[in-house]
């Protein structure tokens, strides 16, 4: 890891002892007011004081350290939460413009299959030339990439090509400059900010996201109601110019260790690496539990018509309800950084997971229950994906990070995939309900065996990482 990292005086080593300090003298206070006579109930450190809410405040907020420290990592957290708005407006564009010109939801579906080849295909590709080449010009070149895409979407929309194997091609072409960029950009983190404030990043980038899969949509939706798509696909090119802007002020990014050439043997030697790291590979065995097991995702229109009213309103909060719960989590996320045993947090928080999925699955007619149920996972799930983000940044060698990044979107785009296939089919041999209720125990019991299989998983400690 680079040793170059920005300082912060909010978050050297003296913070915890300064912290301490106040709270000592805090307490001294009131003993000293009532020896001097003052009034009982007027010192200033009471429960109830501005100060000490203040203070709470704070310290569950998400924690905003990274940005004040780092002007490259601000740059870059702005870029990225623009562009998320920006490519969910579009996915939103496309999947209209489709629909429009077919009149077929299975040609809708399609799109989601477009760009989820090229990400399987490309994803362990692009992480294996993050880790030979300069990840600042990766990172450059698949956000010109993804804005030339956007701009050829706008030029069709405004010249009503009505083509629909051209957008086909477009979304693929999206998803190839996303895979490739990607994980240079996750891989940079660590250069850019000290191992202490990445679980604080990682949160931030949560937020990030998830800000464009709320918002997105719904200014998409707007847009395209009142201008047409073509708005959309504009705004999109537009907004690239911030993740532009920031990568072009970035210093070079040539991994610490160059990995060789950039080929199918590179990618093997990611895998292979992964294979010999059981806390990195726990992991990710984890999440794929998770994703898996515990994702009825595919099962939201069926439990919509059966149990909760059959409006296409409700399959809307279905969907939207673990986002929600995702970025409240990722906003309250100040005590992160507290946390220093990973591994055991990762556990938890799937196990959370999983038992809010099962519970959800036992709300049929309770509607805000469920949706309150599914904001728990999501806010569980952010939970789990910050600190396995935390700990592949921070344990993993700088050569190895960008074929980890890879595989780690490949398991991000892939394993949801295979959760809805998973719980349609055991919904279609037994009922939604038995579906949803059984993944989620599925997945609870999957991690007791990886806490019972991996106990080092359980003693990882990020003061002293290791793979």
């Amino acid at each position: 890891m680079s040793t170059n990292h920005p300082t912060s005086s909010a978050s050297g080593p003296d913070a915890p002892d300064s912290a301490a300090a106040a709270d000592a003298a805090a307490v001294v206070a009131p003993a000293a007011g009532a020896a001097a006579g003052a009034a009982p109930g007027a010192a200033a450190d009471s429960p109830q004081s501005p100060t000490r809410i203040r203070r709470l405040l704070r310290g569950a907020v998400a924690d905003l350290t990274p940005l004040r420290a780092s002007a490259d990592y601000r740059r870059i957290w702005f870029g990225q939460a623009v562009s998320s708005i920006g490519q969910q407006m579009t996915a939103v564009a496309v999947s209209v413009q489709v629909y429009a010109l077919t009149g077929s939801t299975l040609a809708t579906g399609a799109v989601g299959l477009c760009s989820l080849l090229p990400l399987l295909a490309f994803g362990l590709y692009g992480g294996a030339i993050a880790d030979t080449v300069d990840r600042r010009k990766l990172g450059l070149t698949g956000a010109a990439g993804l804005a030339v895409v956007s701009a050829l979407l706008a030029t069709q929309a405004l010249l009503d090509l009505r083509q629909v194997a051209l957008l086909y091609l477009a979304v693929a072409l999206q998803g190839g400059f996303y895979a490739i960029s990607s994980p240079a950009r996750s891989s940079m983190i660590p250069r850019l900010l000290p191992a202490e404030q990445l679980p604080a990043a990682n949160a931030l980038n949560t937020i990030s996201m998830n800000l464009g899969m709320t918002m997105g949509p719904m200014l998409g939706g707007l847009l395209i109601g009142t201008y047409g798509g073509q708005a959309a696909y504009l705004v999109d090119t537009v907004a690239f110019t911030a993740t532009l802007y920031a990568m072009w002020r970035l210093p070079a990014m040539r991994p610490e260790r160059a990995g060789g050439a950039a080929g199918r043997a590179s990618v093997l030697d990611g895998l292979r690496f992964l294979r010999a790291q059981p806390n990195l590979r726990t992991s990710f065995l984890a999440d794929l539990a998770a994703m898996i097991f515990g994702l009825p995702r595919s099962l939201f229109p069926a439990l919509a018509a059966a149990y909760y009213g059959g409006h296409a309103g409700t399959v809307g909060l279905l969907v939207a309800a673990p986002a929600v719960g995702a970025l409240t989590g990722a906003l309250f996320s100040g005590w992160i950084s507290r946390v220093q045993r990973h591994g055991v947090a990762v556990l938890a928080a799937v196990t959370a997971w999983g038992l809010s999925i099962a519970a959800f699955g036992l709300t049929a007619g309770h509607l805000w229950l469920g949706l309150a149920l599914l904001a728990v996972a999501g806010c569980a799930d952010t939970v789990s994906m910050i600190f396995r983000n935390t700990m592949m940044q921070v344990a993993a060698p700088d050569e190895m990070r960008g074929r980890l990044q890879g595989v780690f979107m490949v398991v991000v785009v892939g394993g949801p995939r295979l959760g809805d296939f998973e719980s349609g089919t055991v919904a279609t041999l037994t009922t939604p309900t038995v579906s949803v209720i059984s993944g989620g125990l599925a997945c609870v019991a999957v991690i007791a065996l990886l806490a019972a299989r991996r106990p080092a998983f359980l003693r990882y400690d990020a003061r002293h990482p290791t793979p």
